[in-house]
């Protein structure tokens, strides 16, 4: 085996010598990259089987490039098959979409040859991450949620709550109003962003009072905030 200090390997023709380096080479940056991303969500709850998709990524990829770039046909013929698989795994986090793709650049930098690329891809982009991850402010003073608050029908809603709102959040805006319980009562659904004082105990029992101690749901994770049911 002939490998020279470039670390560029020769996939005009593919043998085995350069497929058992690509399986080794895009294993182990498939390790730092799963490492990475359980590194920089150690203090966050995640999906394990998405770090573990996370590390098998970039050898899927340096495989399936390999085995047809040098074959048109091939190419076609698989995206042909891409077209009638369809993928129905929603991603949590939009950031994790960044390690996805990263994933797929290095995968791809291996099944072409470019050792050396996928080598520096990976350490530059695991130093960004944790750099990112290090410097973000670890207590959040303030965030947004959606607030979905019922209340009877004969309950005048439109002003009822903005004492109580001016108390606890900076700003705040009815989103929907629907009717529920066979029109018996109505669903509020309110964005809001708090104080830097908030006391989330403290403003669901002073709403307790207000809405006759009726249903009260408050989600603070972005895919609830632009969430539209009908």
């Amino acid at each position: 085996m002939n490998i020279n200090l470039s670390l560029i390997l020769d996939m005009e023709t593919l043998s085995i010598t350069n497929l058992i380096i690509i399986l080794v080479i895009s294993t182990i940056l498939g390790f730092i990259m799963r490492y990475v991303f359980l590194f920089t969500h150690r203090k966050e709850v995640y999906d394990k089987a998405f770090a573990s998709t996370l590390q098998l990524l970039p050898l899927v990829i340096s495989i399936i490039i390999a085995l047809v770039s040098d074959n048109l046909a091939r190419a076609f013929s698989l995206a042909g098959v891409f077209t009638l698989v369809r993928f129905r795994t929603a991603i949590a986090d939009s950031r994790d979409i960044t390690y996805i793709l990263s994933a797929v650049a290095i995968g791809l930098s291996i099944a072409l040859g470019y050792i050396n690329y996928a080598i520096v891809i990976t350490a530059f982009i695991s130093t960004v991450f944790i750099v990112i991850n290090l410097t973000e402010k670890q207590k959040v003073m303030t965030f947004q949620a959606k607030l979905k608050i019922v209340v009877p029908e004969n309950m005048n809603y439109e002003h009822a709550f903005d004492d109580l709102f001016s108390k606890y959040l900076t700003n705040y805006k009815l989103q929907k109003v629907k009717t529920s319980d066979f029109g018996t009562m109505f669903e509020l659904t309110y964005l809001i962003k708090t104080l830097p004082s908030f006391q989330q105990k403290a403003f669901l029992d002073d709403l307790r009072v207000l809405n006759g101690n009726l249903n009260i749901t408050m989600s603070s994770d972005y895919a609830s905030l632009i969430e539209e049911k009908n």
